[in-house]
């Protein structure tokens, strides 16, 4: 199915009240909702012009990550901010650092030197210890724990939120996306621990074509949430 033509030549970025909005042939884009798309900043304003910049005949939204992120957080995210909050958050219950192979050694081994610095991190930084399992039966986290690591998720703006979201739920780790917007890892440092498991599959019974693929759109989405955080760290 074809998308929708291009219907401009002209892309511009324009100051408009305390942010930025992107231009198509000098008129102002709008959201979805028909909402003002207009941005914090001036760098995530350029990153949206250049792509719409880089559509060709046909528009390609899939390849408009960041665009698609503000039309999420003006339409999505900041009239339904706590919400997504909660959402966010909810992953500290049930975080995947938190559980454990029973076998083999290696792995257990693996796992911990890997996790177990970044469960220290978070006990540190955040005053939220959390408590390890062993396989995938469901372990309770301690009430103060969740709290104090809601209260951390709440602290980003609007489009910080956006980004944290993706970066959680792409790598079911509350902590992995803790460390990624507090800068204590990279997106690649954080992508590779988020797969221990599967890179530990993969050197036992080798790589499968299928998988590879859903692990590099994972891959490429992780990236672009956290280039979001990158574009809007000035706010």
């Amino acid at each position: 199915m074809s998308g929708p033509k291009r219907f401009w030549t002209d892309v511009g970025v324009v100051e408009e009240g305390d942010g930025y909005a992107v231009t198509l042939d000098g008129r102002p884009i709008k959201t979805p909702a028909k909402q003002s798309f207009a941005v914090p900043t001036r760098s995530l304003a350029d990153a949206v012009a250049e792509e719409w910049r880089a559509q060709g005949e046909v528009m390609k939204p899939k390849e408009m990550p960041q665009t698609r992120y503000v039309n999420s957080v003006i339409d999505g995210i900041t009239p339904q901010r706590a919400s997504i909050v909660e959402t966010v958050a909810a992953y500290g219950a049930s975080d995947l650092l938190c559980y454990r192979a029973d076998h083999p050694d290696a792995l257990i081994a693996r796992q911990a030197e890997q996790w177990d610095p970044l469960l220290d991190w978070a006990r540190d930084t955040y005053d939220a210890p959390l408590v390890l399992a062993a396989g995938v039966m469901p372990v309770s986290q301690p009430q103060t724990s969740l709290d104090h690591l809601s209260k951390a998720v709440a602290e980003h703006h609007d489009y910080a939120l956006a980004g944290l979201h993706d970066l959680v739920s792409i790598s079911g780790s509350l902590v992995l996306g803790l460390a990624v917007s507090s800068k204590r890892l990279t997106a690649d440092e954080a992508l590779s621990l988020s797969r221990l498991d599967d890179e530990w599959q993969i050197e036992q019974w080798g790589p499968d074509e299928e998988a590879a693929e859903v692990a590099a759109k994972k891959a490429a989405d992780f990236g672009e949430a956290a280039r979001l955080l990158v574009l809007t760290e000035t706010i």
